[in-house]
């Protein structure tokens, strides 16, 4: 079986890529999930930190994540992270 096949969605709040916040926030969750024992979803070779790791697993586009962005009013919508990395 190869990756689920993502359906094009409209990207209706925020730009149309990862922020610089998003980024710095899944990759401080990522390290702190690693460090607490998580599998590791990539060969990491001699690679021994964890950020390095969060880093390295966020730049393959292989972390199973969803963005959700908020507006104000409280309206919002899930983006998947594959999506805003493919528009980088």
């Amino acid at each position: 079986m190869g990756a689920p096949i993502i359906e094009q969605i409209e990207i209706r709040i925020g730009p149309p890529r990862l922020t610089k916040y998003e980024k710095s926030r899944i990759i401080s969750t990522r390290a702190l999930q690693i460090t607490m024992g998580a599998p590791i979803l990539i060969d990491i070779h001699k690679l021994t930190d964890s950020i390095v790791i969060a880093t390295a697993e966020l730049e393959a586009g292989i972390l199973p994540l969803v963005i959700r962005r908020t507006l104000p009013n409280g309206q919002f919508q899930d983006i998947p992270l594959r999506m805003l990395l493919q528009r980088d």
